[in-house]
């Protein structure tokens, strides 16, 4: 059996509500779950990519909580 990491992806929206998308990993496949909606996908190919373009279309959270402040 192959070992699962887990990371995420978070990014808050206009009313400063966070929305965060599990990435888990096993191998070549990731698995993306919003902590959310329940919305839950399969992706091998940019799961974070696709975690940032659930968050933006469904929640509209596009701040990233990570990048400097400007």
């Amino acid at each position: 059996m192959l070992p699962m990491t887990t990371s995420k992806v978070s990014r808050w929206d206009q009313h400063g509500r966070e929305h965060v998308v599990q990435v888990q990993k096993a191998g070549m496949q990731r698995q993306l779950s919003c902590g959310t909606c329940g919305w839950r996908r399969k992706a091998q190919f940019l799961p974070w990519l696709k975690a940032e373009e659930h968050l933006a279309e469904a929640h509209q959270a596009t701040v990233d909580p990570s990048a400097p402040a400007s």
